[in-house]
């Protein structure tokens, strides 16, 4: 218990601090009046509303960005990997590749990348 006395005392200290702001700031908040004002969009007044929603074409690209996203991170360790795997390791990584590349191509045969 010696040893992680110093830590408790400050994790003490940080959650009692985190609780003293937020009961000073409920207390001392002045009540705002909601004022008709438009999103500032850098001098440019906004052409449609702040939480209009995003046409549905926008999801699949997203999912797409998404997979490819996902390819990149799997593809930096991956460069360790080879260097002490060798060619096991540069098939799974075809492998992985082919399995993307097939979605993609089905997103593509299916017209979730047309945009009319």
């Amino acid at each position: 218990m010696t040893q992680f006395g110093p830590v408790l005392v400050l994790l003490a200290l940080a959650v009692s601090l985190v609780l003293v702001g937020y009961g000073l700031s409920t207390m001392l908040a002045v009540r705002r009046i909601a004022v008709d004002v438009p999103a500032f969009s850098g001098g440019v007044p906004p052409a449609e509303h702040a939480v209009s929603r995003f046409h549905v074409r926008w999801y699949p690209v997203t999912l797409v960005f998404l997979a490819f996203d996902m390819e990149m991170v799997f593809m930096y360790p991956w460069t360790l990997v080879v260097s002490r795997v060798g060619a096991p390791a540069v098939i799974e990584m075809f492998l992985f590749l082919g399995i993307l590349l097939a979605g993609v191509i089905y997103a593509w045969r299916e017209g979730a990348l047309r945009w009319t």
